[in-house]
């Protein structure tokens, strides 16, 4: 048995919320930018469909969260990632599918929470305005103290993910909250209070700085435990002035975005099948964990501004799996741990459920992969 985990994000904004209505229009979830999307160039796979679970709503069909659970499971998927919308004040978006699923014993998957802890502009979610629609804000220990008591009858879930009884715990920005320390200190000393050993915290953006310093003695003076990069976020993997290095640059200031998003007029298009065949993926520290993605393109979210990996295949997408399988069985002393982005992503094009074109095939490479280990 595989001691290597594979854990996908899951993204819960298929459901409508007051909010989204204001600002998109009435009914609006994940699924009405799929649906209207539009092929960009000759052979452009859009729009993408899904099959099996349809154009689900998860607060309509609660019993789709039970089906993605079963069809997780069947095919490799070791635990669910909710992406968790907390902008202080005790204001919450999108938290309703993750509460459902906690009442629900029948969504019988192992999970844990990422904080997306980013003001919402229009820039990003598809608008050409970057007006800001929701502020992520940081307003000390009391609401800090909120926060985790809210979120303590999750971690108190016999399916909640812990390590070394410690609930996993992923901060998407942790180096933006202001009051670092105390942050980590009043969840550390709450977790021990509630019965645990501290909280597990991993963030998901460090920056380049950060990425190449010895770690153990950096990170470990905060409390982090471990953290993982995409990997489009390491070193070069080309020279600077080549085509590829070029292309590479791109891609990094597309998924760190910068203001270029307000000004392109294109689309940034890359072979997804190309790039997996020179991955050379080499882990910088003992903490790290590899993030991987079976797809991309939020040409439906963003239009001509989006980013696209055509040729994205299950085929391409079990060679880049792989090799992130090969490099962790290497560094055995790294968490065993694989994060996939993402579970139902749809209108960014990154996904494993299953659609019209491929069926099942994103979920089958894990499974392959996991059985050859």
């Amino acid at each position: 048995m595989s001691e290597i985990k594979f854990l996908a994000y899951y993204l819960p904004q298929f459901h409508p919320i007051p909010e989204n209505d204001k600002w998109w229009g009435k009914g609006f979830t994940e699924w009405t930018n799929v649906k209207k999307a539009k092929p960009l160039f000759r052979n452009h796979y859009q729009p993408i469909k899904p099959s099996k679970l349809g154009y689900y709503d998860l607060l309509l069909q609660p019993e789709v969260q039970e089906k993605q659970a079963q069809l997780a499971l069947e095919n490799g998927v070791d635990g669910f990632i909710y992406y968790q919308y907390w902008f202080g004040e005790n204001k919450m978006l999108l938290e309703k599918p993750a509460e459902q699923m906690l009442k629900n014993k029948k969504i019988n998957i192992p999970f844990c929470f990422c904080w997306a802890n980013e003001t919402w502009k229009g820039i990003w979610h598809g608008l050409d305005n970057p007006e800001v629609l929701i502020e992520q804000t940081y307003n000390g220990e009391a609401e800090y103290r909120s926060y985790f008591n809210y979120l303590l009858p999750f971690f108190k879930d016999s399916r909640y993910i812990l390590i070394e009884n410690k609930p996993m715990f992923h901060v998407y920005k942790l180096e933006d909250i202001p009051d670092l320390d105390l942050f980590i200190n009043v969840f550390d000393n709450l977790a021990i209070k509630a019965g645990f050993d501290g909280i597990h915290l991993i963030s998901t953006a460090i920056s380049d700085n950060h990425l190449m310093l010895d770690n153990s003695d950096v990170y470990g003076q905060v409390g982090l435990d471990v953290f993982f990069k995409m990997r489009y976020k390491k070193k070069s993997f080309f020279p600077h002035k080549s085509l590829l290095g070029k292309a590479e640059n791109k891609i990094k200031r597309k998924l760190w975005p910068s203001r270029s998003i307000g000004v392109r007029r294109k689309p940034l298009i890359f072979d997804y099948a190309k790039g997996v065949s020179n991955f050379n993926i080499k882990f910088p520290n003992k903490k790290y964990i590899s993030c991987v993605f079976p797809n991309w393109d939020n040409s439906p979210r963003s239009g001509k501004k989006s980013l696209i990996f055509k040729n994205a295949t299950p085929m391409a997408w079990k060679k880049h799996l792989e090799a992130a399988v090969s490099e962790l069985k290497r560094n055995p002393n790294n968490p065993q741990f694989i994060i996939i982005k993402s579970w139902n992503e749809w209108a960014e094009g990154n996904y494993l459920e299953p659609d019209e074109k491929f069926g099942l095939q994103w979920l089958k490479v894990i499974k392959e992969v996991k059985e050859a280990l």
